[in-house]
């Protein structure tokens, strides 16, 4: 990472708060402290690169060009010509936009103070006659929070009334956006990929954030709303080539990375790019970096060995910032799995006292009393997680797993839809109303729900399980075979319930050949594992049965088989030593064949 990225991490520390994207710039602060102290002991030793507090935008270092290509539609040129400049020498319009920064000096910073404070009907007010980019910006964005509290409170006026709106719309995001429709500012063509998105005009939403982000890459906010627009990992890939910006860049890394987290998709690749951000040259020790990794731990496997690592990738997290709260929930639900009762239940003490009001904490202590059994006081805190922040998707889904067992199965479908209204990208919530319609008996309808979830995760293998035994209830023996077969493809090579599954709808089916093939796979699997007998008897019972009654059969391999079975401690012992016998008068008749 070289001084002019770390420069213009730095400074993206004060735009962002210059304009009110506090999210944003506190996620550039924890990064530029994460950075190597000689790289920034060298920035600060360079002449005139001291961190200036004055609000004009500063001409020492090269801008961003402002002039956008003029083509309604997202190509190669347009993205082109909105590319970061690296001219030494302020344009036109950047020197315009300086001067009337100074001019407005007082103004912007008596707004600054106003949007701190959220007091933003004064910051609007006092912003009314100014003309500078930054100051449209500010008071465009104070406009639309304001519109969005408004609405915010109109709706939950109406919370319980039949018919009414699963989610928030604010009615004045097309005012807002008609003030931005010509915008070529990168600030305020984030606005405008903003109102987009909040009305449901993805295309056009993402073409603004990727000219937003040409011109200026430090807007984190930008890249968080891009990767709320992407629908599936394909997706992205399609757009990483148009970012003007090369893929081995820390900002390109840190969204892809991000992105497939969300998407419940990540890949080995994301964990070498975790890797390479958290070495020596980028983020070492960042908090930040660090659970991205471990999210992508959480997301990639399940098994016993990878639950460990995820564990440890968050107490070095905890270690480094023990009063980080983010992704805490993340945490809790690895020591849940993990049934670690006594660590959660200290997590959840310690985390009340630090801040009882964030929904992370209140997910972490209904993870802590779902894990005791006790349901109702679970849902009591996945519901206050809800009420502190609607589009909190964790909570939903987690108070559906609650009602769920409770055997609450309607109350359990709400929260799932609410799941799916916050986020229709989230497998979990299709999964849970899958499973909450099975419980109803409404097969058709958990089906649907199955493959919604397994069209967004499609190595899952509980996915394909449940498709199978729906398919199974339903009386599609065929159809549950083929989704076996390919939860087989994700599954643990050393799996054997879902052979054992297979085999039994091979029988059903009179389809005995493929049935003894997978009951020869668990004998096969069980053995090299050097698992008990009783593990694999009935299996190798039916393969030497299947040897025995097929014309040219193994009659070696069955007796082999039986002889174990006969000579162990399993239940099956007197059925082993039966078919002993009659592979006796097999042998009798086809002695060539036993030899």
């Amino acid at each position: 990472m070289d001084l002019q990225l770390v420069r213009e991490l730095r400074d993206s520390i004060k735009d962002c708060s210059e304009r009110g994207l506090v999210v944003s710039s506190k996620w550039s602060a924890e990064l530029y402290l994460s950075v190597p102290q000689h790289k920034r002991d060298a920035l600060v030793a360079e002449p005139g690169t001291g961190f200036s507090t004055s609000t004009p935008a500063r001409a020492r270092s090269p801008r961003p060009s402002l002039a956008f290509g003029a083509s309604p539609t997202l190509g190669a040129a347009s993205i082109t010509s909105g590319r970061h400049q690296t001219s030494s020498e302020p344009s036109a319009s950047q020197e315009r936009e300086t001067e009337l920064q100074q001019a407005e000096e007082a103004t912007l910073l008596a707004a600054q103070s106003y949007v701190t404070s959220k007091d933003f009907s004064r910051a609007v007010h006092v912003l009314r006659n100014c003309r500078s980019l930054k100051a449209q910006f500010l008071s465009i964005y104070c406009q639309f929070l304001i519109s969005e509290k408004k609405t915010e409170r109109d709706w939950y006026k109406h919370y319980n009334i039949r018919g009414h709106p699963p989610i928030p719309f604010n009615r004045s995001l097309l005012l807002h956006l008609e003030a931005v429709k010509n915008a070529v500012d990168p600030w305020l063509l984030f606005l405008k990929g903003l109102f987009f998105s909040r009305l449901n005009r993805r295309e056009e939403a993402i073409e603004s954030i990727i000219l937003s982000i040409s011109g200026y890459p430090w807007n984190w906010s930008a890249w968080t709303l891009l990767g709320r627009c992407i629908g599936d990992g394909e997706e992205l890939s399609s757009l990483l080539p148009l970012f003007s910006l090369s893929p081995s860049h820390p900002l390109v890394q840190l969204f892809q990375i991000k992105t497939m987290n969300e998407l419940n998709s990540p890949t080995e690749n994301e964990l070498m790019m975790c890797d390479r951000l958290l070495s020596e040259d980028f983020f070492q020790g960042s908090p930040w970096v660090m659970s991205l990794r471990a999210c992508v731990l959480y997301h990639l496997h399940d098994c016993p060995k990878t639950l460990d690592r995820q564990r440890k990738q968050f107490e070095k997290i905890l270690a480094v910032a023990p009063y980080r709260v983010d992704d805490i929930d993340v945490y809790s639900n690895i020591l849940y799995v993990t049934e670690n009762r006594l660590k959660l239940s200290r997590l959840a003490h310690e985390f009340l006292e630090l801040d009882k009001d964030r929904p992370e904490v209140c997910c972490l202590v209904g993870n802590h009393y779902s894990l005791r059994a006790e349901h109702e006081k679970a849902v009591k805190y996945f519901r206050r997680a809800t009420e502190l922040d609607r589009t909190y998707l964790s909570a939903w889904t987690l108070m559906g797993h609650e009602y769920v067992e409770m055997k609450n199965s309607h109350a359990a479908i709400e929260a799932y839809r609410r799941a799916v209204d916050v986020n229709r990208k989230d497998y979990r919530a299709w999964y849970g109303l899958g499973q909450a319609y099975e419980l109803l008996s409404m097969h058709q309808y958990a089906l649907y729900y199955y493959q919604r979830a397994t069209a967004l995760r499609p190595y899952d293998v509980r996915l394909w399980q449940a498709q199978a035994l729906c398919y199974e209830e339903i009386g599609r023996t065929r159809d549950a075979v083929e989704c076996l077969k390919r939860a087989l493809l994700g599954a643990d090579a050393r799996e054997t319930t879902i052979n054992l599954k297979l085999a039994k709808l091979y029988e059903e089916l009179q389809e005995l050949a493929e049935a003894a093939a997978y009951h020869r796979k668990v004998v096969e699997i069980c053995c090299a594992e050097d698992r008990p007998v009783q593990d694999y008897a009935k299996s190798s019972i039916y393969v030497a049965r299947h040897q025995m009654v097929t014309p040219g059969g193994d009659l070696t391999l069955a007796r082999e088989y039986l002889e174990r079975v006969a000579g162990s401690n399993a239940e099956e012992v007197t059925q082993a030593a039966d078919w002993l016998k009659k592979l006796k008068s097999v042998l009798l008749l086809r002695p060539q064949v036993g030899s």
